[in-house]
């Protein structure tokens, strides 16, 4: 499997782009000695016209890498407790990744989140950044140097499906939601 991280020019799309040709490419997470490889096979798009993305009220402290280059990891906090990365695109935009499908490292993820079913392990960006270690630490960190975390080609899919976005008050239907329409792994179903 190729495992070189994707390019710069690849994220400089718009999020809409970016998002379903997402879909099949393999995130890897090399920490402490592990590696860890999962499947795309759920994202979503956030932008700043979009009263749900974090970037819809301009730059501020904690949303600045999505302002920043795009191909870098933006990580926050959901309700306190969870983490949730994102993949940015410039301009305020960015890619929520909401599940993978574990590859590689499934013992060091189960042991992580405490649960042995693989499709527990990264069902959801909570679950998915618990599996991988990810944390606030994460922010601002560069997807195209194959070091720590990236993304790398895998195999896209052919037929992504889109659908309105989950766990928002704000925005719901929009078609932002990009998923394997045959994935047993989607956080939840289509």
């Amino acid at each position: 499997m190729n495992l070189r991280p994707l390019s710069r020019r690849f994220y400089g799309r718009g999020a809409s782009e970016v998002a379903p040709d997402l879909i099949g490419r393999v995130l890897v997470r090399d920490t402490d000695g592990v590696r860890m490889v999962g499947r795309i096979v759920e994202a979503e798009v956030y932008r700043p016209d979009d009263p749900a993305s974090h970037s819809f009220r301009g730059p501020t402290p904690r949303n600045a890498t999505m302002f920043g280059p795009p191909g870098h990891v933006y990580v926050y906090v959901s309700h306190g407790i969870h983490h949730c990365m994102n993949l940015t695109t410039g301009r305020g935009s960015a890619v929520l990744l909401r599940a993978l499908e574990p590859i590689h490292g499934l013992d060091e993820m189960a042991r992580r989140r405490g649960v042995a079913d693989p499709r527990l392990l990264c069902a959801g960006p909570g679950r998915l950044c618990q599996a991988l270690g990810v944390t606030r630490a994460d922010d601002g960190a560069d997807l195209t140097t194959g070091v720590g975390l990236w993304v790398a080609p895998g195999d896209p899919v052919k037929t992504v499906s889109a659908t309105p976005r989950i766990g928002l008050t704000v925005a719901r239907d929009r078609p932002w939601r990009f998923v394997d329409p045959g994935s047993r792994f989607l956080s939840r179903g289509r």
